[in-house]
């Protein structure tokens, strides 16, 4: 399905360009706040960042279709424009190499596309030459369906009940479909790309010559069904208190301490106080594919930073807030209006704030700079 973007536009509200100082849940407020940073603005829909050399940070502008280099003093410069309203997202930088996504949601299920693709640079950063296609991400998924196996929605209602539940607007129960939306990347040291795809519920790794492997999918987000939210579909009162297995919808996957990936999770549903604050981090073994969850409880979690220590940030888009991961829940770290991307620089956070365009307010995404105290954090890699 294709979620993320219809979620996200659907979330849009009026923005501001604010920052407060963070406080805990139920402590006191860090005696030395991060700091917050302009560094550009008027960028369209800013989904995920990547940071670069030399001060530099490699922006995509999602639903504008761009690939965009920002330098320290906040120049941006498009190196990449795809054609026929293709999405690029997905960005990450590794050896003077850009990895990013690029997906095209066509009317005729047959003409969509997605794909991860890498742009090379000089060491002046300039492009080499054009993107080339790394690997075929809707072929692979029409040929394997990894998650096609797995029985989403009431999975233990009984079925006079599910006969009851119209076929619209959420379907009652299915297996995973043929879906792909690529919609973050991360290269290890030894040249393996990472994916989460949105579509697909799954982390794929790409070798270095385009080969694809399912490293893991995602485990189904379950979410006891209120009266409210059935009601707010149309659904029949026998469902009230049953459990839905709502879809996973991967939107970040980051390389960890000792290899191992932290990937966040925006769940299929949702994401208001009719469910609950339902996004989660998990970390997944790239080797055998072991999946834990290590906290849950965000508003909306679509990107993560993890430092060489193994501290996890989140962007929590809903929230309007950049948290840290906690094993019991998210302690805020500084809130910010709908973020949509962070990355660990080596030395502090960069995002991207304002990345969706409220109602009658033009687009004007932000990237900023977030400073964080010393003693406490983990050092860059």
């Amino acid at each position: 399905m294709r979620r993320v973007p219809t979620v996200l536009a659907a979330a849009a509200t009026t923005l501001l360009l604010a920052a407060t100082p963070a406080v805990a849940h139920g402590g006191k407020p860090d005696p030395r706040p991060p700091t917050v940073t302009d560094v550009a603005d008027g960028l369209v829909s800013p989904l995920s960042l990547a940071a670069g050399r030399h001060g530099t940070t490699y922006v995509t502008q999602n639903f504008a279709g761009l690939l965009t280099a920002v330098s320290r003093h906040g120049t941006p410069t498009v190196l990449y424009g795809s054609e026929g309203g293709a999405e690029v997202g997905g960005v990450s930088f590794r050896d003077r190499t850009i990895t990013f996504t690029e997906t095209l949601f066509a009317d005729d299920e047959d003409d969509s596309t997605a794909t991860v693709k890498t742009l090379r640079l000089d060491r002046h950063g300039d492009p080499r030459g054009t993107p080339r296609v790394l690997a075929d991400v809707r072929s692979y998924e029409e040929r394997h369906n990894p998650d096609g196996k797995v029985w989403y929605g009431l999975r233990k209602t009984d079925r006079s009940c599910i006969a009851q539940v119209p076929s619209t607007p959420v379907p009652a129960l299915y297996k995973g479909i043929v879906d792909a939306h690529p919609y973050a990347t991360t290269t290890s040291h030894r040249g393996t790309t990472y994916v989460a795809d949105a579509g697909a519920n799954d982390i794929l790794s790409v070798s270095e010559r385009g080969r694809i492997r399912t490293v893991a999918v995602l485990p189904a987000q379950p979410a006891v069904i209120t009266a409210e939210a059935a009601a707010s579909v149309g659904w029949p009162d026998c469902v009230v208190g049953e459990t839905y297995w709502f879809e996973p919808v991967p939107t970040d996957v980051e390389i960890g301490p000792h290899g191992k990936l932290y990937v966040t999770t925006l769940p299929g549903g949702p994401e208001d106080e009719s469910l609950g604050a339902r996004g989660s981090v998990y970390t997944v073994d790239p080797w055998h594919g072991k999946v834990k969850r290590i906290s849950t409880g965000f508003a909306g979690a679509t990107n993560l930073a993890v430092t060489d220590k193994g501290t996890v940030y989140v962007a929590e888009m809903f929230g309007d807030r950049i948290s840290e991961a906690r094993r019991h829940g998210p302690r805020t770290l500084v809130e910010v209006p709908v973020p949509g991307g962070v990355e660990w620089t080596g030395k502090g956070l960069i995002a991207t704030t304002n990345v969706l365009p409220g109602e009658g307010v033009p687009p004007d995404g932000h990237l900023v700079k977030i400073s964080l105290p010393t003693k406490g954090h983990g050092h860059g890699r």
